[in-house]
């Protein structure tokens, strides 16, 4: 299977993970308050990885020169990022934090041009207008209030530091394994929220935590949401470049709102399917664009190869 293309299905299928986290997090957050519950579902999943990781066997040996970044990935993601989007969730819509979160991939365009290099292209610049326009369609159905702006502020600081993260994750050298950097970022957030976790841990009602909604609600957080779409982003991310890794973000408020149809019973208009069709085009364009560059990197391979070979080399 080409690179790109797996590339895309792991982003695709971490981003469609994440879509069906804002029930359960709405659901959990009643009980356990955003930062205490941003860090529970990093112990679990740390644990997640660790089995993972000790049961293949893996190098956790990490360079000296490295370990600012994977820091600086773990304050500005899993830090900073998760617990802005879970508070800016809890005190606002999931319909607005669908439309704010949604300018995450913009801004990815913009962080992988700023510190990446990575050429702009007419091409890039459509696929992310129709996803936009695709998100805008799905998540404007309802009525979004937008009065609560400290939540909206809350969703754009994630949508802006999860793009920077993602952008930085290109900078981590290939030869580590995504396991590997996701366990140390993630215990870099832990690391970071324990000092402020640790007394505001009296006011948690632990008896409510046996119920099988909550529990269940946190395994899905830390093992699923957090340990496995963090392993598959990172992992696709490393496959595509950052700025058309971004488009698969797209998949979150669309896969968010069709289950909410399936599973909820919400109304879904006819503007769900235009802008699920929009998307899809968005996802498609960057696919292609891929596939196109992959075949014009082999083609001239062989040509040189061919050469070589008529010039006795």
């Amino acid at each position: 299977m080409q690179k790109n293309l797996l590339g895309s299905i792991y982003l695709a299928v971490a981003a469609s993970i994440w879509g069906g986290m804002y029930v359960v997090v709405k659901v959990v957050v009643s009980v356990i308050p955003p930062l205490e519950l941003v860090w529970m579902r990093y112990l679990i999943a740390i644990i997640a990885l660790l089995i993972i990781g000790f049961g293949k066997r893996l190098s956790w040996r990490i360079h000296k020169h490295d370990i600012p970044l994977i820091v600086a990935i773990g304050i500005i993601g899993n830090t900073i990022s998760i617990v802005t989007q879970e508070i800016g969730t809890n005190l606002s819509s999931a319909q607005m934090g669908a439309i704010i979160t949604s300018s995450t991939p913009a801004f990815m365009v913009i962080f992988a041009r700023l510190l990446l290099k990575e050429r702009l292209d007419l091409k890039k610049g459509i696929s992310v207008c129709l996803a936009t326009i695709g998100v805008l369609l799905i998540v404007g159905n309802g009525q979004i209030d937008m009065s609560n702006q400290l939540g909206g502020i809350s969703l754009l600081v994630a949508a802006l530091t999860w793009a920077l993260m993602s952008v930085l994750l290109k900078r981590v050298p290939s030869n580590y394994s995504p396991i590997v950097v996701t366990t140390y970022s993630i215990l870099v957030a832990i690391v970071s929220l324990t000092p402020f976790v640790l007394e505001r841990l009296d006011g948690i009602d632990f008896s409510q935590l046996t119920h099988p909604t909550i529990w269940g609600g946190l395994l899905y957080l830390g093992i699923v949401s957090t340990a496995c779409a963090f392993l598959l982003w990172n992992r696709g991310l490393q496959l595509l470049n950052a700025s058309s890794g971004g488009i698969f973000f797209f998949f979150q408020p669309l896969v968010g709102t069709l289950l909410g149809w399936l599973l909820l019973g919400e109304n879904v208009g006819g503007t769900f399917w235009v802008g699920s069709f929009l998307i899809l085009c968005g996802v498609l364009l960057v696919i292609r664009e891929k596939d196109k560059t992959t075949y014009l990197g082999n083609a001239k391979s062989n040509i040189v190869e061919k050469l070589n070979r008529s010039q006795g080399k």
